[in-house]
């Protein structure tokens, strides 16, 4: 089977959990190309029609993979191979980007979101469930001290690592903000997580005494199942699926918005770090069956169901 990839790399590359699922369906032999689209907004997505024509044209795909409702949109209007969308979160939870993903969704014809979140909001019974996998070979628990000791981290001071850049508005920083000044703890460094490579992140989670997301939003965040990988203690909000994912898994809370509560739950993280080192995270990740290799199976299972 030959698919080709259709997805953003606005930032500069392809987002880390679009090639990690590439390559664990190419293990299960799955030819892959990539259409990288360049462009923000409708006009920048929809601009790359001719160029998507051509590159289907090109690599003869069986079918299409589009990641993100605007790719999707996109995949929808060629009419030459059949596409599979995925949806991540910002396409569903954003009103306007919403809309587009309607559209989308009509055009295509097998569709996936990452939480059963995103598909109560969409309401299409048809609708796979699958969220992107974990990497459990690079993330992994190892030493807190030897992590830190790579990354050139202080043993004596508490890390706590937010989960994305600090001027990303879902994210919600000032709300992190906000809630380490209730602790009033010199020896607390709140880190940010931005411009990392695979490696750097598992280190990082590996080195932090807690791993903290106050979004808005999200859709089945890796920051979330990353740390569950690694062991790593988990302060967050209520979003996505993170009630799923950590639920009853001790060293992991859930926290409303007030920076008190915030903070209270981040104290509780912190003592469980000192006390056990790591959570059973890593089982968790294995029970649920969201590997990259259990879900690029899953995915596969949608691939056999268009008929070609």
């Amino acid at each position: 089977m030959r698919v080709l990839i259709v997805c953003s790399a606005n930032t500069g590359n392809i987002s880390p959990f679009v090639l990690e699922q590439a390559s664990e369906l190419e293990k299960l032999g799955v030819e892959i190309g990539f259409f990288p689209i360049k462009g923000k907004g409708v006009k920048g997505y929809l601009g790359n029609l001719a160029k998507l024509k051509q590159r289907i044209t090109a690599f003869n795909p069986d079918l299409i993979h589009a990641h993100s409702g605007m790719s999707a949109l996109l995949c929808g209007l060629q009419r030459k191979k059949k596409v599979v969308a995925t949806f991540h979160g910002s396409d569903v939870n954003n009103l306007k980007l919403k809309r587009f993903t309607r559209i989308a969704i009509f055009l295509t014809h097998k569709h996936i979101v990452v939480s059963s979140d995103l598909k109560s909001k969409l309401g299409s019974k048809s609708i796979e469930i699958i969220p992107c996998g974990v990497d459990n070979q690079s993330f992994q628990p190892i030493d807190q001290q030897l992590a830190q000791l790579k990354l050139g981290w202080l043993p004596s001071k508490k890390y706590i690592l937010f989960s994305s850049s600090f001027s990303n508005e879902v994210k919600n920083y000032p709300l992190a903000y906000e809630a380490l000044k209730y602790l009033n703890d010199f020896d607390i460094e709140l880190i940010e997580l931005s411009g990392k490579s695979r490696q750097e992140v598992s280190q990082m989670l590996n080195a932090c005494d807690v791993a903290l997301m106050t979004s808005f939003s999200e859709g089945s965040p890796q920051f979330i199942k990353e740390a569950l990988a690694t062991g790593t203690p988990i302060v967050s909000t209520n979003v996505g699926d993170v009630e799923e994912l950590i639920k009853d898994l001790e060293g992991c809370y859930l926290s409303d918005y007030e920076p008190e509560s915030v903070s209270n739950k981040i104290i509780s993280a912190i003592q469980f770090k000192r006390n056990n080192q790591f959570t059973t995270g890593p089982k968790r990740i294995l029970d649920l069956k969201i590997t990259g290799a259990d879900i690029a199976q899953q995915v596969m299972e949608v691939y056999s169901h268009i008929s070609l």
